[in-house]
């Protein structure tokens, strides 16, 4: 039994006489990203491929338009994907090592309010926020508060990578790790660095429900 939170650093050691031998393991406990959205918005109309790898181990669970072993998709300059789809759709299964310790406490009357403001501070578009806030507000209903912990590229990137057959100038990744609580608590607060959309850019959201 383990105490303390995921990621766990472990080492086995195995003693014959004078031969030890030691096996280093790390434990991580699975965890599911809800909706993943992806925006790509390329200068001119382009042809590209993209494929997600886990490198802590890990796998899509849903897709669309349906991943297979990658997407290949046509996107206009606007972000229209194969004259159909507005992003492309994915969830996945991967090891927790998203961050649990700055935040913020939302009353669950201010939740739109607070992902419209909070998205707009992280420069997604009011279509990409629309998205997410008619998705997802009429899902947290059950718990008075929500502790939402933003996890961003660096974090993200650490367990699910997104490899493009052609490299974007900016790829601005956001989940939100959201967990129900009956009081408010306040915690400390991160920095939001603005995302840049310039050039070949690429916009992504997703939810971390605990």
């Amino acid at each position: 039994i383990f105490a303390g939170n995921f990621p766990y650093h472990v080492s086995l050691i195995a003693i014959n006489g004078k031969n030890c031998d030691t096996l280093s393991l790390i434990v991580t406990d699975n965890i599911m990203v809800f909706k993943p959205n992806i925006y790509i918005y390329p200068t001119t109309k382009t042809n590209l491929c993209l494929e997600v790898e886990f490198p802590k181990g890990g796998s899509i669970t849903e897709s669309i338009p349906e991943y297979n072993s990658g997407w290949c998709v046509d996107v206009d300059q606007n972000g229209l994907i194969n004259n159909e789809f507005s992003y492309l759709f994915y969830e996945s299964i991967q090891p927790d090592i998203f961050q649990y310790r700055k935040g913020w406490c939302i009353a669950k009357p201010d939740l739109k309010t607070f992902f419209e403001k909070n998205m707009a501070l992280y420069n997604f578009s009011t279509a990409e926020i629309a998205d997410f806030t008619d998705f997802w507000i009429p899902k947290l209903t059950e718990s008075e508060y929500y502790m939402v912990y933003p996890q961003t590229n660096s974090i993200i990137d650490e367990v699910v990578q997104l490899k493009f057959s052609i490299n974007p100038e900016n790829i601005n990744r956001l989940f939100y790790a959201i967990v129900g609580n009956t009081d408010y608590f306040k915690i400390e607060e991160p920095t939001i660095v603005q995302f840049k959309r310039d050039g070949f850019y690429v916009m992504e959201w997703g939810v971390i429900i605990k």
